[in-house]
């Protein structure tokens, strides 16, 4: 930091000092001016005269009063416009006093509004030029009544001026500040939705394929001793389920890497091509799945594809762990209009929506898919038994803007 910027920083910090430097400087100048005079007759040449005791006093106190300039800005306009008035009535010839009045003026239009300005402004010019130009020495027409006139009008401008580019400046500033918290905000926002959806896709895919492998791995050691052949065959499915449910995992948390790690799985996400697959490895772990397509082939956005398949991969996990050994389910998908609805339905007689310890969080997930896609979401038991999971999903999803994609 340079010796000037340390001194300003310095004069910004403690501002008593530097308008003191400043009163100093105005009453060098004044009292410079009050030691020349033109003399008209002769054309411009100037001479050297002595100023009176009052013109010295009134200067001092003038200058003295611009000391507290920003603590008290009109009280020292009307002190230095006072000082200025004694001089423009009484001062032959004159001094330069009105040259506290222009500073005066000028923080008082720096620091208050316009309409401030504009009175303070007009009445200073006014009171000052008509009693130098009515009372004063001097003829009305002489240059140095024009000139208070000049340099009050000066001063007011000058300062508004500062005003109105401090508040440019400042309003720069805030929509500055006002963006950069938008932008944190909804950095938060979307690292919270990307994290809530991680979550949904981890809960959907440990869910499925853990339940899965703990129906297989109980058929295995059930029938280990007597029926090797199925115990081996559930093994089998075991290992496969749980073969699925790492490629799941690693795509998902693939998402978390960083731009430097190895690149993560690009395997598609699955969807409703895949349905059929899905049911497989359900009847394989002993739950009779139905499957019914009526959507004529839609091709849905890939959001909506995945959230169809992991609603029905969420329903028929809640069947296999909830609805009892001897239940049976019924998946269909069916497009109307500009929707595709999935069911799920089953006939057991335990409740997949209410896991029995209370601490499953498979319907609020499905429920945030369906939502965040604008659709709707409805479950609840079946009349004579089952339980009942139906989505509505818009075949075209919309961007931020509203336009379909």
């Amino acid at each position: 930091m340079s010796t000037l910027e340390r001194v300003r920083h310095r004069l910004k910090a403690h501002p008593l000092v530097a308008d003191a430097f400043l009163a100093t400087g105005v009453l060098a100048c004044m009292v410079a001016g009050s030691f020349a005079v033109p003399r008209r007759e002769q054309g411009v040449v100037w001479e050297l005269r002595t100023p009176d005791a009052l013109s010295l006093l009134l200067m001092l106190a003038g200058a003295a009063a611009l000391a507290f300039r920003r603590r008290a800005p009109r009280t020292v306009l009307a002190v230095t416009g006072t000082v200025s008035l004694v001089e423009c009535v009484t001062g032959d010839p004159r001094a330069p006093v009105a040259m506290s009045a222009v500073v005066a003026l000028y923080t008082v239009a720096a620091t208050t509004d316009r309409p401030t300005t504009w009175r303070l402004g007009l009445l200073t010019m006014t009171v000052l030029t008509a009693a130098a130009m009515l009372a004063g020495p001097l003829p009305w027409y002489a240059q140095e009544n024009l000139g208070v006139l000049a340099w009050t009008g000066i001063g007011a401008t000058a300062g508004d001026a500062v005003r109105s580019r401090r508040a440019v400046v400042q309003a720069i500033r805030d929509r500055a500040e006002r963006a950069e918290r938008t932008r944190e905000e909804e950095a938060r926002r979307r690292v919270a939705e990307e994290r809530l959806r991680i979550a949904r896709d981890l809960h959907d895919v440990v869910a499925h394929h853990i339940a899965l492998v703990n129906v297989q791995a109980g058929v295995a050691a059930h029938v280990m001793d007597k029926r090797p052949d199925q115990a081996k065959e559930a093994l089998g499915h075991v290992r496969e389920a749980s073969r699925s449910a790492l490629n799941e995992l690693r795509a998902t948390v693939g998402l978390l890497r960083q731009s430097g790690d190895p690149e993560a799985p690009t395997e598609p996400a699955p969807g409703l091509s895949r349905l059929e697959e899905l049911a497989d490895t359900f009847r394989s772990a002993g739950l009779p799945v139905a499957v019914a397509r009526a959507d004529q082939g839609t091709e849905l956005p890939a959001a909506v594809d995945l959230a169809a398949y992991r609603i029905v991969q969420e329903a028929l996990t809640n069947v296999q762990k909830h609805a009892g050994p001897e239940a049976e389910a019924e998946v269909s998908v069916v497009r109307v209009g500009p929707h595709v609805e999935v069911t799920v339905l089953d006939d057991g007689s335990g409740a997949p929506g209410a896991p029995a310890d209370g601490g499953g969080h498979g319907l609020l997930g499905m429920r945030e898919r369906v939502t965040a896609l604008g659709g709707t979401l409805t479950t609840g038991p079946r009349y004579g038994g089952g339980f009942r999971v139906h989505a509505i999903l818009p075949v075209k999803t919309t961007t931020a803007q509203g336009e379909p994609v």
